[in-house]
């Protein structure tokens, strides 16, 4: 902070020359910073967009969603908890998810997914889609045939559950040639692989179309399988059904390539998807390379706009694997309001 003497001296305060030119040198900073901000003419300049925005365009066909991964289920938080605090966020819908031991489980039937389908009702909260880390301790292309049988029972299982939920997506993971993170898979021959994926869900798929439930198959990429969305789009071809289709998720290809590119590729074959942030800055390759959403590199204007050339109408849901350990809340708030700058909400 400027010694005001400098500027206005005390009465009877001995005026230096130093002093003098330093006071001058101030006015004159300020007069040019005024010039600077009116114009050489006085007037004010024309106000221009921020340029920090990216984009102006607004949005509004596709829908807001968060996975329940964001949320401290089932430890702090229970599943109202989640769904009130995603409305309370403004979040059009939720993401569940299907696991051993939770309120989505084997364990669970008919009557329990009716109450939680009223639950979500009553609170005003919409179910995007219902997905699972099932399939890769029971990969559908695993070398373990009771692997293989058990991954197949347990995805005909999360199927009637998404019907029951009143829930029209189902994430699928089709297969894997290499799970990095587990040390219990054995590596898979990639055409042994296809195989068997296109095997494992004609059979499911059947019981998906009488049930009118959209098996959505994802793109993995460290799964090293379906790598780029051509295979994608040929392997979703192959079976000429309207309750197959892909669920996209941006961040899991990022590493090496581009998600604009892939949401123009798949086209109208894209059901729902995963946004998921990632950043190239970093060497770390697991699940801590993903990032809250817009804290990485993605070029999120390009990827949303090339989604609405294709005519996406559905979710776009917000999937992360880190509750803030304090104010759990924080990250859901600030991923809603990062998905209403990119739709052009805000």
């Amino acid at each position: 902070m400027e010694n005001p003497e400098f500027l206005h001296p005390r009465p009877g305060a001995s005026v230096s020359r130093r002093n003098v030119i330093r006071s001058a040198a101030i006015g004159a900073a300020a007069a040019a910073s005024t010039s600077a901000v009116s114009g050489a003419d006085g007037k004010a300049p024309e106000t221009k967009p921020d340029d920090r925005r990216a984009s102006t365009t607004r949005y509004d066909r596709m829908k807001k969603s968060i996975n329940q991964w964001a949320f401290p289920y089932p430890d702090r938080m229970n599943l109202r908890e989640c769904f009130q605090l995603a409305k309370d966020a403004g979040f059009d819908g939720i993401e569940l998810n299907y696991d051993f031991d939770n309120d989505l489980s084997p364990k669970s039937g008919t009557a329990e997914y009716t109450k939680i389908r009223k639950m979500a009702d009553d609170i005003g909260i919409e179910i995007s889609g219902l997905c699972s880390f099932l399939f890769w301790p029971y990969p559908l292309t695993s070398n373990d045939e009771k692997k293989r049988s058990r991954g197949l029972e347990l995805a005909a299982k999360m199927t009637q559950a998404a019907h029951d939920l009143g829930v029209e997506n189902l994430l699928v993971v089709p297969g894997a040639v290499h799970i990095p993170w587990r040390d219990d898979h054995e590596p898979v021959a990639n055409d042994v692989c296809d195989q068997r994926a296109l095997e494992a869900i004609g059979k499911l798929l059947p019981t998906a179309e009488k049930l009118n439930v959209s098996m959505n198959i994802e793109n993995i990429f460290f799964n090293g399988y379906l790598m780029t969305p051509m295979e994608m789009n040929a392997f979703v071809d192959h079976f000429s059904s309207e309750r197959l289709k892909v669920h996209f998720d941006t961040g899991n290809i990022m590493e090496y390539q581009f998600p604009e590119h892939w949401a123009r590729i798949l086209g109208s074959r894209t059901k729902n998807i995963h946004l998921k942030e990632f950043t190239k800055k970093g060497t770390d390759h697991s699940l801590e390379c993903f990032r809250p959403l817009l804290d990485g590199t993605t070029n999120w204007p390009a990827v949303i706009s090339e989604l609405d050339k294709t005519g996406y109408d559905g979710y776009l849901t917000f999937e992360y694997f880190h509750p803030y350990a304090h104010y759990p809340e924080a990250l859901i708030y600030q991923t809603s309001d990062s998905l209403d700058r990119l739709l052009g909400r805000i």
